[in-house]
Formats: structure tokens, sequence, C-alpha cells
């Protein structure tokens, strides 16, 4: 299960540094749309990991 721990943070990992490089090294977004949707993309595999993670935890404990 450390595994699944690990892809978590390397997504949110991904998700803060392309919103941090949008955010405060580029003038504009018109440019970055898909570093805008890798960022994006990102945070919700982080947010769906998450969840099916949490719940496959809680189905092997109450077992």
């Amino acid at each position: 299960m450390k595994y699944h721990k690990i892809s978590e943070i390397a997504y949110l990992i991904i998700f803060l540094v392309v919103f941090f490089d949008i955010i405060f090294l580029k003038k504009t977004i018109d440019g970055n749309i898909p570093l805008l949707i890798l960022g994006i993309l990102s945070f919700l595999m982080f947010v769906f990991r998450r969840y099916y993670r949490k719940k496959f935890n809680n189905r092997k404990n109450s077992s």
C-alpha cells in the first residue's frame, strides 16, 4: 500500500510544480494550455487515487 501513497504525493507534486510555473514564471496562460491541462489532470488523479485508496482500506479493515 505504500506505492499508492507515493503515487498520490507524486501527482500532488506535479500539480504544485505546474501551477507554480504558470503563476509565477509565465506572463500569460494563453501559450500554456497543455501545461494547465496537465496540472488539472494531475490534481484530479491525486483526488481519484486518494478516494479509492481510502475506500479499499476501509473495506479491508471492516472484513
